[in-house]
């Protein structure tokens, strides 16, 4: 969440930051139950303070007397109107907090303003788009993909968007997978495993609630939910502490399935492995100070650039503009590796800075040098997210005989040069 005091005092930037982004809020509305609940408050101090003040007068008179008898049923009405306020101050608050929560992240004023994805700005690329590549297909039209990435018997299983990952593949995704955390690992993040189910507080904290409640799987008998990426539980790893200010930054990275309805996706952009419902990704999170958070922006965003690279994968980065950047970012880069066989870009990595706007939900806080709790900002990025990845593999690195050849990185795992069928 935004910081109150900003809200209350330069409502009109508020206002014109919410413009520039893709979500609604009225912010007038807002304030006028921010209004309505710090009268409540008032009234209902007032009131338990009368009521405190009544009780040490009954204190003193001798008990049984006209006069202590009077003071009882004066207390009576003191209590039940005191009881009366707290609930309606409790009531007030509730709504605010709701309306609160509606707000989102302020866009950093380095973010290039824009009303949708045709205003990002191409930051910088990597590799050669434009190179030839002689054998390249879509990789779900590369005649054994089936055999390895079995959607069918995945919609038979379970459903659309779940398939079989089989054999020589699920081994290719499983090295993908250890490739990914040991370059985390050498960047200095700190591997967890963490839960892949989260209660309803953990996904408002980072943002998930109330935005994205469309996209997320739940289970209503628990009131649990599936986690649609592994920010959600490792952010909230230090929900409501406080931290030493000599422990910022911390450095998480963690592996773990990740679950998104996509309600509504369709279309020849979603084939194959462009948008699953269940998919493996590894995670980077960081936890800094105010100060240095953009610049940790910086460092995530060279660290995942440098994992595509051993990747030799040609691609770009984009400065999202406001109205793309997500309800809880500040600042946004979406990284876009180039897949051959379809000819278009896939993102595979979303690095973004939400500066304080988790944290304050989160209650995560740090001691500045004069000993009082900061808020911290968070930030992550996925470190990498394997479908995209793979299938910009399948299809750039296809050979003439049918084959992929591996990315020489992961043939450590692998234990092999090629994988498919060849059609010699």
């Amino acid at each position: 969440m935004i910081d109150i005091k900003l809200l209350r005092e330069q409502p009109d930037l508020v206002k014109a930051a919410i413009a520039n982004k893709k979500f609604t809020c009225d912010i007038d509305a807002v304030l006028e139950l921010d209004a309505v609940r710090r009268a409540k408050i008032t009234d209902a101090e007032s009131a338990r303070a009368e009521q405190k003040a009544a009780n040490q007068e009954m204190a003193a008179l001798k008990k049984g007397s006209p006069e202590f008898l009077e003071k009882v049923q004066d207390m009576k009405k003191i209590a039940a109107r005191a009881k009366e306020l707290e609930a309606e101050s409790k009531s007030a608050d509730e709504a605010f907090q709701a309306a609160f929560l509606e707000i989102p992240n302020l866009p950093d004023a380095s973010v290039p303003v824009g009303k949708g994805e045709d205003e990002n700005v191409v930051a910088s690329t990597w590799g050669d788009a434009d190179a030839d590549f002689p054998h390249a297909l879509p990789h779900f039209d590369i005649p054994w993909f089936e055999s390895r990435i079995d959607f069918a018997r995945g919609v038979k299983a379970t459903g659309a968007g779940f398939p079989f990952y089989v054999g020589e593949m699920s081994r290719l995704v499983r090295a993908l997978v250890n490739f990914f955390l040991e370059e985390a690992h050498s960047n200095g993040y700190e591997e967890v495993l963490p839960p892949i189910v989260v209660n309803a507080d953990s996904a408002t904290a980072t943002g998930q609630l109330p935005d994205k409640e469309g996209q997320m799987y739940v289970d209503e008998n628990e009131g649990l939910y599936l986690i649609p990426t592994a920010e959600v539980p490792v952010t909230n790893f230090y929900r409501d502490e406080i931290l030493e200010a000599d422990q910022l930054p911390v450095y998480r990275c963690a592996y773990t399935p990740c679950f998104r309805r996509e309600a509504g996706s369709w279309g020849a952009h979603v084939r194959g492995l462009n948008r699953l419902h269940q998919f493996d990704k590894v995670e980077l999170v960081k936890w800094t100070d105010a100060e240095s958070s953009m610049d940790e922006l910086e460092k995530l965003r060279e660290n995942v650039e440098g994992t595509l690279q051993k990747l030799d994968l040609p691609y770009r980065v984009l400065r999202m503009c406001t109205g793309d950047i997500g309800f809880p970012h500040a600042k946004q880069y979406d990284l876009e590796v180039f897949a051959a066989g379809q000819k278009r870009w896939l993102e595979v990595s979303s690095c973004s800075n939400f500066t304080d706007f988790q944290a304050r939900r989160a209650g995560i806080r740090y001691r500045g040098a004069d000993g009082k709790p900061v808020t911290v900002h968070t930030l992550n990025g996925s470190g990498l997210a394997v479908p995209r990845v793979l299938a910009a593999i399948l299809e750039n690195n296809l050979q003439a005989d049918g084959r992929v050849k591996v990315p020489e990185c992961l043939q450590y795992w692998m234990k092999q040069e090629y994988i498919g069928e060849s059609r010699a």
